[in-house]
């Protein structure tokens, strides 16, 4: 049986990365943009990540081009967006799709556990956060306009 912990994906320096690292910890997945109207909820993650990493939990951010080309740049540029603008200090990994038929597995796999509204799998925009228990399960999809501070309770019971 596949779990989250058989996935890898590429850092922002091209580097493999075991999501079996995370194990044990609540995840908070989401997929990320630099010129998307969402985009200043990096600053909510962020804040979230500073709230409560001493206590388990990891921000993975997946840069993502599939919505409005809002992610044009390549990894160099993303990671100095995030720090330069949003002072993010988690993970921050290569772009990626998250639909289709070029989707990343780890995000077929997310999908397939939290389906969206009606059922669907498809993500459709930007900022879908996926919260993930620290056995790996995933517990909750959220969508684009769910704003990180709303999240912040449900965290924190999985903490």
């Amino acid at each position: 049986m596949t779990t989250l912990y058989d996935f890898e994906a590429r850092t922002l320096d091209g580097q493999p990365r075991p999501l079996s690292d995370f194990k044990g910890k609540v995840l908070l997945i989401v997929n990320t943009a630099s010129k998307c109207g969402f985009t200043p909820q990096y600053q909510g993650l962020q804040k979230l990540y500073d709230n409560f990493a001493d206590r388990g939990l990891e921000v993975l951010g997946f840069p993502c081009n599939q919505f409005g080309h809002q992610e044009p740049g390549d990894s160099g540029e993303i990671g100095a967006f995030c720090e330069k603008n949003y002072g993010v200090r988690f993970p921050v990994f290569e772009k990626i799709d998250v639909n289709g038929e070029h989707a990343h597995p780890l995000f077929r796999y997310l999908k397939a556990e939290a389906p969206g509204v009606l059922g669907t799998e498809g993500i459709k925009w930007n900022f879908t956060k996926f919260l993930v228990d620290r056995d790996g399960r995933v517990v909750k999809r959220y969508a684009p306009k769910d704003k990180p501070e709303k999240l912040a309770d449900d965290i924190e019971a999985l903490l």
